[in-house]
């Protein structure tokens, strides 16, 4: 006697064929490898211990939970935090108390303490120059009624500009004109700018402005214009002074620095040294005969924030552990795309080998029935019964295996149409066997190419169309880990590249694996050799 699995020789050839191919092989390992690993997030990821010996008693929460009065002895029977309580008296005063947390301390939907996060103490000074302003009073003929802090624009100072034209130095474009008139008329007018060039004294280009303007009882006899200097003093320097907590000066790419007095240094000194102690405001100081603004920022926690110690892949806008996420993120993305597929491939089968088994009517039916169904809108049903019925993982997979079985279903029924006149066919009915027999015992697995051949692409299929819905906001409800959910952050925080890089990183290995598995597949069912040219 015989044991183990009668393996068709078809079978055995197509699986050798599907071998050969080591990139396809190595993918459908590699995939396996990753989903075996995101079913056990919980032993990598998570802040709920593996272990736990407190008062000469062993407990293991990762797999029995235990309430925060078994520790703290407070009389609360809810969900402890574990960290917390490590740090407690009550577990620190025995030194043979231990925790044994998994490889990454964090879980999915664990919030950072801020405090946790270790900062160098350093303080970036950040020149900037400082767009100069001016104002001017003019009459309705354009003559300058009053001027102030106008000596940069006109090159002389303000008190000589009073009874001077306006336009000799700057000119009165248009629009500009039009915006004045309707002031002097007296009627309403929204905020105007206009940019504009003067070649006196010097080239330069400035920002003309003029405030909105509401009708008074009389018309007025000046109207105020707003004179920005634009981007700044033409080559005036720019850079970043970074200093350490002992106000040493570690880099610097301001050129003026080496250059400043030993008073403009120690104030900006004073100002590091107080922003090491708390938040201080914008500075401004002249260098040059330019005006900058001086800013002192240090390092502080805000989310989402930037990989570093403890967080390998920074954390998300909630300070979530992105790693953890993405892992957890992973076996949701795996499990729905498996659910998903299995789900619309037996609706499929069942559907399309119907109509291709009995045809006639049965298939016209069922082909108007499938073009019809077509045409309803997903995305518009999914809003629909979000709505209803609220967004989840059972939801979501139910509607969408509603509309996903369409494509199998023609591939099904083109096959029984063409396997149900073959003589093994036409056999079994002569034998009198049942119909149902003859459908799944006989001519389905004789049909099985198209869909192990698109089983991977379907799969892929599967895991983007989630990610896409999680990233549009119609997936599924926060917090669930989600790949889709970290892009739409991205998106928010467009700075925060961690939030882009490494979800968009993780989809893309997924779906390329699952392409190289299906590719593989795809040519070793292929009964026609391959040849190659030279």
């Amino acid at each position: 006697m015989q044991w183990g699995w009668d393996w068709n020789p078809v079978t055995v050839k197509r699986w050798r064929l599907f071998r050969r191919m080591r990139r396809a092989w190595w993918s459908l390992w590699i995939l396996v490898a990753l989903y075996a690993v995101s079913l056990g997030s919980e032993l990598l990821c998570n802040n709920t211990p593996l272990w736990v010996r407190f008062e000469e008693q062993v407990y293991l929460p990762i797999l029995k939970f235990q309430p925060e009065d078994t520790f703290l002895k407070n009389g609360r029977h809810t969900r402890p935090d574990y960290k917390k309580i490590a740090q407690t008296p009550a577990f620190t005063s025995n030194p043979r108390n231990r925790m044994v947390f998994p490889p990454i301390p964090f879980g999915p939907l664990e919030t950072t303490d801020p405090s946790s996060i270790t900062l160098p103490d350093a303080v970036i000074l950040t020149f900037k120059p400082e767009p100069r302003l001016a104002t001017v009073n003019l009459s309705r003929d354009g003559i300058i009624m009053k001027a102030v802090d106008t000596e940069f624009f006109f090159g002389v100072s303000p008190e000589t500009l009073p009874g001077q034209s306006f336009s000799k130095t700057w000119p009165l474009p248009p629009p500009l004109r039009n915006a004045l008139d309707s002031r002097w008329r007296n009627e309403a007018a929204p905020s105007f700018s206009v940019v504009v060039s003067s070649s006196q004294p010097v080239p330069r280009e400035a920002e003309l402005c003029l405030s909105e303007f509401t009708p008074r009882s009389s018309p007025p006899s000046t109207v105020r214009i707003t004179l920005r200097e634009r981007d700044g003093l033409p080559g005036a320097a720019r850079g970043k002074v970074a200093l350490n907590e002992h106000l040493e000066v570690v880099s610097s790419t301001f050129p003026l620095w080496d250059s400043l007095s030993p008073e403009t240094r120690t104030s900006l000194i004073a100002l590091a040294q107080a922003r090491l102690a708390g938040p201080t405001e914008d500075r401004s100081i002249t260098l040059n005969h330019t005006p900058y603004i001086i800013t002192a920022t240090r390092s502080e926690v805000s989310w989402p924030y930037k990989p570093g110690s403890g967080h390998w892949m920074g954390t998300d806008s909630a300070g979530r552990d992105v790693l953890a996420r993405i892992l957890y993120g992973l076996r949701t993305s795996m499990t729905f795309g498996f659910l998903l597929v299995a789900m619309a491939m037996a609706l499929g089968t069942l559907l399309g080998a119907l109509q291709g088994y009995f045809g006639k009517n049965i298939d016209i039916i069922g082909q108007r029935f499938t073009e019809i169904w077509s045409a309803v809108p997903f995305l518009y049903v999914m809003i629909l019964l979000g709505a209803v019925y609220g967004r989840g993982f059972l939801m979501l997979l139910l509607c969408y295996a509603l509309f996903n079985w369409i494509g199998i279903s023609y591939y099904i029924r083109a096959e029984f149409l063409r396997l149900r006149h073959l003589p093994f066919v036409e056999s079994a009915r002569a034998l009198g066997l049942p119909h149902r027999t003859i459908i799944f015992r006989h001519i389905l697995p004789n049909a099985l190419v198209p869909l192990i051949t698109f089983f991977p692409f379907y799969l892929v299929g599967a895991i983007g169309s989630l990610a896409a819905l999680d990233y549009l906001g119609f997936g599924l409800p926060p917090p669930t880990p989600s790949w889709g959910e970290l892009l739409a952050q991205a998106q928010q925080f467009r700075w925060a590249w961690w939030l882009i890089l490494y979800p968009a990183l993780a989809l893309f290995v997924v779906m390329l694996l699952g392409v190289f598995v299906g590719e593989g597949i795809r040519n070793a069912y292929d009964p026609r050799p391959r040849t190659k040219f030279e």
